[in-house]
């Protein structure tokens, strides 16, 4: 489903006009679709920053004038399979019951609907790339065919070191061009280049952001470690995504490190890695992957204990059957509190 820039501004508006109402809310009050305010009734007088991340300080400035809300209102992205891992994108917020720390909180803010996303695309351009490149190329051609127009991007290529492409200040069309004029050469430091995504992503526009990784193999040339890049991953609230280009037999250490990486470096975010097994998938995988990251659920909930700089655990279960058939929840294993009440996480 295609969304218009203007349409993304109002999800944004109705997003923090529903945080506020939260925080001003009985304990009991539901946060549905029924609940929240008309954006075009004050559209022309408000304009809203979201800096991103599950919880804590939202700033709307309505007649110049800021007014600071603070909230507790966790977002969980949340991906519906079937046994044949199609998408399941028919459910309620009823079919759903998510977890803290084994304690059963309720849904207050529910979404079914696709949202922009602010992403970063990272593209590996080593020199084990110079055999696939057409079938990257193609590959990125297709992840943007099927994206959301509204969506921000920030595209970074890495070989020996990560190299920052392009900015959301550039069109799609644009930022297509720079990636497929890339020349693959040298090394790989794809957990460098997650490190850079992670940092360039804090001043995302949107509230939902996601890393995608395109790349054959494993790790040989980055800074930080795989440790470090976990631990990174557990502080931020970022999704991330990869597709995997393995052969059939590993041709290095490092290609078989990579494959097990990635699933460890996706897989707790929420996110998760597709592998192939020939370049000619990769075009498909691609739009496979970006059709998938907009069929997501989104579940609010105010944590029922306080609490600050702390890892909490989420388990998130869904409760439809939807026929005979069993249904499988992809979400992220849990979020980082912020150290004070005052942690900025909106733009």
């Amino acid at each position: 489903m295609n969304f218009t820039t203007s349409r993304a501004i109002r999800f944004q508006f109705l997003l923090l006009c529903m945080v506020a109402s939260l925080a001003n809310s009985s304990p009991s009050q539901s946060l549905g679709e029924g609940h929240l305010p008309s954006a075009s009734d004050a559209s022309d007088r408000a304009s809203i920053e979201s800096h991103g991340s599950a919880n804590g300080r939202a700033t709307v400035y309505a007649h110049n004038e800021p007014l600071h809300v603070d909230v507790d209102l966790v977002l969980v992205p949340v991906a519906v399979t079937d046994a044949s891992n199609r998408p399941i994108i028919s459910l309620q917020k009823q079919d759903f019951a998510v977890y803290e720390e084994n304690r059963l909180q309720e849904i207050r803010y529910f979404s079914a609907e696709e949202a922009p996303i602010s992403i970063a695309l990272l593209v590996d351009t080593s020199a084990s790339m110079s055999d696939k490149i057409d079938s990257e190329r193609t590959a990125i051609a297709e992840f943007f065919n099927n994206a959301n127009p509204a969506d921000e991007y920030f595209a970074i290529t890495f070989s020996k070191r990560p190299e920052m492409l392009a900015d959301p200040s550039q069109s799609i069309d644009e930022i297509e061009r720079q990636l497929i004029a890339v020349e693959p050469g040298g090394s790989t430091a794809m957990l460098d280049a997650i490190y850079l995504a992670e940092s360039k992503l804090r001043s995302a526009h949107y509230q939902r952001r996601a890393i995608v990784i395109i790349s054959d193999g494993g790790d040989n040339a980055s800074r930080y470690t795989l440790r470090e890049i976990k631990s990174l991953d557990r502080e931020s609230d970022v999704q991330i995504f990869a597709i995997g280009l393995y052969d059939t037999f590993f041709r290095t250490f490092e290609e078989r490190l990579g494959r097990m990486w990635l699933r460890e470096i996706t897989d707790p975010t929420g996110g998760r890695t597709l592998t192939v097994d020939n370049a000619a998938k990769l075009p498909k995988a691609a739009a496979e992957l970006s059709r998938e990251m907009r069929n997501e659920y989104v579940l609010g909930y105010r944590p029922s204990h306080a609490g600050t700089n702390q890892w909490r655990k989420l388990k998130v279960r869904v409760t439809s059957t939807a026929g005979e058939q069993p249904l499988q929840a992809r979400y992220k294993r849990g979020y980082q509190t912020p150290e004070s009440a005052g942690h900025r996480v909106s733009r």
